[in-house]
């Protein structure tokens, strides 16, 4: 039997040494704590296509999949298992709004060095690999 889990993908934009975070909200998963802006696969989409989608959903901006760099993939698991793919976003067009009010309450930048306590865990590693280019991990397996 082969296994079948959600893919997920999660962006990192910066602006200098700030990463955009966002505080999940109504969602019914982790709402309260801060996330990069993120999201599933819908199916018959590459990640990159993912992402593309997600920044336009979420944010508001629009990015060429070019401007996306790998950053790093988890195989993750927390209620189920997963796999999620992050990457960098070199350039984008457009300032990020909250495009989602339904599902973030909050939308900011943050100093990599302040990073809010109630962020998620598993994306507050994400993010210290890329710092330390660290490309994979298998994160929440005990």
């Amino acid at each position: 039997m082969h296994v079948k889990f959600p893919v997920t993908i999660h962006l990192f934009f910066f602006r200098g040494s700030q990463v955009l975070l966002l505080r999940r909200f109504q969602t019914g998963y982790m709402d309260g704590y801060y996330s990069v802006p993120a999201g599933h696969l819908d199916g018959d989409e590459t990640v990159r296509m993912a992402g593309v989608r997600e920044a336009r959903e979420e944010i508001g901006v629009e990015i060429d999949p070019h401007d996306m760099f790998f950053a790093g993939v988890f195989h993750r698991h927390s209620d189920d298992e997963r796999v999620d793919f992050f990457f960098n976003v070199q350039k984008w067009d457009g300032e990020p709004v909250n495009s989602e009010p339904g599902k973030c309450d909050d939308l900011r930048w943050v100093g990599m060095d302040n990073l809010p306590e109630n962020i998620i865990p598993y994306v507050r590693q994400a993010l210290k690999n890329f710092q330390s280019g660290v490309f994979f991990q298998e994160f929440g397996w005990q």
